[in-house]
């Protein structure tokens, strides 16, 4: 990409843009549905920063809806079906609910129920010296609550929450009934994490899931559904069939508020098939990605570059956006993805070795890594991941279209993502850009320039002529 002026500051750049035909995200970065990447910590740690998660599939139907679940809990605007305890419940219920859900501050109500007359608060405060478990939550509980009335704004309700410096905020209607429920760790980390991707309704963080297009697949889509999971990737090597067209067409006709991304695609004659099934978003990318063989072993794919390229001016036409999967291995990569037409950066070893990736630590030469395999390897494969590569449980012979392996520690996801997320808005800024919705436009008229670099250029333009060189860790020099 060749420079262009700049005449403002890295913090005016946006990058805001279209994940899919319905919702839009602060920062393009996307976490592959990965066993070895992508489960509910690091989701939560995705939104949180303006990027997005999706939970893989390679685990049971009831697994993959509890770490749903856990994302979308973690935080939210109006708790419209706030846990609660009747009259009978005792202290040990209030201790096993803070054990095993990790929150104390619960309404007691008449019935036990939302839609009840509001009691009294339970939390730790109240029962932290409290000797007796059988003894009755009426005895411990707080009477004398502050409340908001029923429609208040979410901004009306988090003020009062301030001046009364309490921790949760019962929201009841004009006969004292309880309605909602708002707490105060939800506004701090809204004040903390101001770019997080939230659902413009319920505040809560969006969460993406991935499931396959087997008949199973839509139980387990179903049990997604349930758990109001934003949006679901058709997981597949090769998109382009009528097995995932038809759960494309079932998921739009049964569960039209959740938005679809097609894929895996390389050509616009692919993404035509998924786009006229119904497809909110394309997935782009075949055999690219670092722990994948299949052009290797299959002779069949396209390079990264062209294949963003002509799938996403192809899906421009019918206003769908397209996500670049794989081949993402520096902060540089993400933004030639962008230049390319794509809207977003799915990525999957970049954030393995991440605090938040799921696995356990290990040291090799001194260096603490985790591990990472690609979902065709033998061990995804026999946890149950060959059905992405239309297997059925019937084959007996496996053919493995990725490898496993490990990668460095790269420390929190906190820190990688907010340092990716300024490669870019410095390297738009150096392109003489303000947002990507600016670049894409730039590109397509011809204001962003780009030039073929010879092997010569190539290798002048890393870093050379100097020894034991200090990494960054965060994917670059």
């Amino acid at each position: 990409l060749l420079p262009g002026h700049i005449y403002f500051s890295p913090a005016d750049v946006s990058t805001t843009t279209r994940l899919s035909r319905n919702i839009r995200i602060k920062c393009p970065f996307v976490s592959s549905p990965m066993d070895t990447v992508s489960e509910a910590q690091l989701a939560i740690a995705m939104a949180l920063q303006g990027g997005i998660g999706m939970i893989h599939y390679n685990c049971s139907i009831e697994e993959q809806a509890d770490m749903v679940r856990k994302v979308k809990t973690y935080k939210n605007g109006f708790i419209n079906h706030p846990l609660t305890l009747g009259v009978t419940a005792t202290v040990k219920d209030v201790r096993q609910i803070k054990q095993t859900r990790g929150f104390s501050g619960i309404p007691i109500t008449e019935s036990g129920k939302i839609g009840s007359k509001i009691l009294g608060m339970v939390c730790t405060r109240d029962i932290d010296f409290v000797g007796d478990d059988d003894l009755c939550v009426t005895e411990v509980m707080t009477r004398d609550l502050i409340v908001a009335k029923e429609g208040c704004t979410l901004s009306q309700a988090n003020e009062l929450m301030k001046s009364s410096k309490k921790g949760k905020l019962p929201i009841v209607n004009a006969s004292g009934h309880l309605v909602a429920l708002i707490s105060r760790t939800d506004l701090v980390k809204n004040r903390d994490f101001p770019n997080c991707s939230v659902d413009k309704t319920s505040k809560q963080l969006l969460c993406g899931a991935s499931i396959g297009t087997r008949e199973s697949d839509l139980d387990r889509m179903k049990a997604l559904a349930a758990e109001n999971v934003d949006i679901v990737v058709i997981d597949s090597a090769q998109g382009d069939s009528t097995f995932q067209a038809d759960m494309i067409r079932h998921i739009k006709a049964n569960y039209p508020q959740i938005d679809v991304v097609g894929g895996n695609v390389v050509t616009a004659r692919q993404a035509a098939h998924l786009i006229e099934a119904g497809a909110d978003a394309l997935r782009v990318g075949m055999g690219v990605g670092s722990i994948c063989t299949t052009q290797e072993v299959m002779a069949c794919g396209r390079p990264q570059a062209v294949s963003v390229y002509q799938v996403s001016r192809f899906a421009r036409q019918f206003d769908i956006p397209c996500i670049a999967d794989g081949g993402i291995r520096s902060p540089g990569h993400i933004m030639k993805a962008i230049s390319m037409g794509a809207s977003a950066v799915m990525m999957g070893s970049m954030l393995a070795g991440t605090h938040e990736a799921p696995g356990d630590w290990f040291y090799r030469d001194g260096i603490r890594m985790k591990k990472y395999r690609g979902m065709g390897s033998k061990e995804a494969m026999e946890k149950g991941s060959s059905t992405r590569y239309l297997m059925s449980s019937k084959d007996t012979i496996r053919v493995e279209q990725g490898v496993a392996g490990a990668v460095a520690d790269k420390g929190s996801l906190h820190n990688f993502l907010p340092h990716l997320h300024m490669c870019l808005r410095q390297a738009l800024q150096d392109v003489g850009i303000k947002s990507v919705a600016e670049h894409h436009i730039g590109v397509e008229n011809g204001a962003v320039k780009f030039e073929k670099r010879t092997p010569a250029a190539q290798t002048e333009g890393r870093v050379h002529t100097v020894q034991h060189v200090q990494s960054t860790g965060f994917g670059g020099p």
